[in-house]
């Protein structure tokens, strides 16, 4: 089977949730499908999904996986930054279950067309939704060297953000994947007995720039909270650190009473726990997974589940 249809840290994920006949289910982030398709099953003969995704064409290729569940399934072209409306909007109020499998699919790796991977001749795009926003040659070839600098440091952590930025401002226009990667290579070289091409960190800064991920991902999770019932479980798949230490911090912070500063006399925030924290750490997957599907090792599974008097 092809990696594009393998699942990460399936198995951890419907421990998590443990899918029941009856549940209502959302799946934030449809990808591929594969972990809607197992929430279904394990959820038979009654239970309920909903699945969003940002990518129209996401939904198109799902809507054929999942057509055997009838009305069981409901698919959304939306981003999950508005969970909240849409799920309400049908019908989803207190769910038993949440996931966000973050990033972008294997399917935009794979496919040149929207401009994800930097193997692959493709347009400049990156966009999850092509009908929106500005695309990553609007931002390559409009915005001065700093402003590229800083966004490549800040959400590829890219060290050497100025030099490619520089670079990159010298050969505009840049209007394909490969001749973007082809700067970036000149500009820093490539690293003796490194497996990680030069380009992967200014193509990530990029792509969540353009898709504003992380500004997504902040506003997403507080709305699953409300969307969960007493008891509900929350899972969420990272695949990097900038997305995993949103999730941690928020995790961490709802499953405590007190959030004032450790110096501070007395509480005086307010605050009260909504959540249980279900794993301490984050959950990575088996060296067997791994190996069955290279694309999951940077994954880390956190999850929660909300208290009962929340």
């Amino acid at each position: 089977m092809s990696p594009i249809h393998l699942p990460v840290l399936l198995e951890e994920v419907l421990a998590v949730l443990a899918p029941h006949a009856g549940g209502l289910y959302i799946d934030a982030t449809l990808g591929g499908g594969g972990h809607a398709e197992a929430i279904l099953e394990a959820s038979y003969p009654d239970g309920r999904l909903l699945g969003l995704d940002a990518d129209p064409w996401a939904i198109a290729r799902v809507e054929e996986r999942l057509s055997r569940f009838g009305s069981r399934v409901i698919l959304v072209h939306a981003n999950f930054r508005h969970l909240d409306a849409v799920a309400k909007a049908h019908g989803f109020h207190q769910v038993d279950g949440i996931l966000f499998d973050l990033g972008v699919s294997s399917y935009h790796f794979d496919e040149a067309d929207q401009g994800f991977s930097f193997r692959k001749e493709g347009p400049l795009d990156m966009r999850l939704d092509p009908t929106r926003g500005s695309s990553a040659a609007d931002i390559v070839n409009t915005l001065d060297e700093k402003a590229l600098a800083d966004i490549l440091y800040r959400y590829g952590e890219e060290r050497r953000s100025r030099r490619i930025a520089r670079s990159i401002v010298a050969h505009r226009p840049i209007t394909t994947t490969t001749q973007l990667a082809e700067i970036v290579v000149r500009a820093v070289g490539r690293r003796p007995g490194s497996r990680i091409h030069p380009a992967t960190r200014t193509f990530q800064a990029l792509r969540i720039y353009v898709n504003d991920e992380l500004g997504a991902l902040e506003a997403a999770l507080p709305q699953a909270i409300t969307l969960l019932k007493p008891g509900g479980a929350l899972a969420v798949i990272s695949f990097h650190s900038l997305e995993d230490r949103i999730v941690k911090h928020f995790l961490r912070q709802e499953s405590r009473d007190c959030i004032c500063p450790p110096h501070a006399p007395i509480c005086t925030c307010s605050h009260k726990a909504q959540l249980e924290l279900i794993h301490r750490k984050g959950v990575t997957p088996t060296a067997r997974e791994i190996a069955r599907n290279p694309r999951s090792r940077s994954a880390r599974l956190r999850s929660a589940r909300k208290r009962e008097q929340a």
